[in-house]
């Protein structure tokens, strides 16, 4: 099962709205991760910027006005909130993913309108509600509805493509594609495969991704462990490789992050 404490992605916390996970029905955890869904409410001018590292995955979102399939993002980027809003979203698994995008390479970075009305209208009618808790609880049971009746079961390739994905997520000694393969007795051609139908990035991407969130989540969580121990802990070869992947994806240093998470 899913942990939705899980803190990976969120950049810095403390500038979150209200903000909510519902795990996945066992029927449909092959097919979803979790459900997310924060709401906001800010003063007249006022804006609120997100920033994520992502999972490396793909939602469907659904929103006041549509529904959009966000693909996943090859970098950090970030969502600027205003005024009063909501979503509801759902983080899709490698099986999930495959039912709703043919190739999902082809929406990585790209946020695209979805054509799923019913869904749409039964979770706009559930967000209205008057309480909260009981809106969020009839908009996971519109979405619940709607997968089931829309996305197939998981196949054998999206089973395989999840354990992949599970392997990666949890083992944080898994730093190359070789491990991988190793690891689920299949070629390395065949976990590029899996990556590219079932995610749409390189299983490089993905690791790196994973390993990436995991330093950002501990050096704001512990101001103690220096930015070598880190990076050892998560396979990189160095501290100079580390801060040149919180630059190439980031845009900061691990020092500089530290910084603005200490200040948030």
């Amino acid at each position: 099962m899913a942990d939705l404490s899980d803190g990976r992605g969120v950049l810095y916390p403390a500038r979150l709205p209200s903000f909510h996970r519902e795990p996945a029905p066992q029927e449909l955890r092959e097919l979803i991760r979790w459900f997310w869904i924060p709401r906001w409410n800010l003063p007249a001018g006022r804006i609120s910027r997100q920033e994520l590292l992502p999972f490396p995955a793909s939602n469907l979102v659904v929103q006041p006005e549509n529904v959009i399939l966000a693909g996943p993002t090859t970098g950090a980027s970030h969502r600027d909130l205003r005024g009063r809003g909501w979503a509801v979203g759902v983080l899709l698994r490698p099986a999930g993913i495959a039912a709703l995008h043919p190739d999902p390479r082809a929406i990585h970075d790209i946020e695209m309108p979805f054509d799923a009305t019913e869904l749409h209208q039964t979770v706009r009618a559930a967000m209205r509600h008057d309480d909260e808790t009981t809106g969020r609880e009839r908009a996971v049971g519109a979405c619940t509805a709607w997968i089931s009746a829309h996305l197939d079961p998981a196949g054998e390739s999206g089973l395989l493509a999840n354990a992949m994905e599970d392997l990666i997520s949890a083992d944080r000694t898994i730093v190359g594609v070789d491990q991988v393969a190793h690891r689920l007795g299949i070629s390395i051609r065949a976990v590029q495969r899996l990556a590219r139908r079932h995610v749409g990035l390189p299983p490089l991407t993905i690791i790196r991704r994973y390993r990436l969130q995991e330093a950002a989540q501990r050096l704001r969580e512990d101001p103690f462990l220096t930015i070598s121990q880190v990076a050892a802990d998560l396979g990189y070869a160095d501290h100079a490789h580390l801060t040149t992947d919180f630059r190439r994806v980031l845009g900061l240093t691990p020092n500089s992050y530290r910084r603005h998470t200490s200040t948030d």
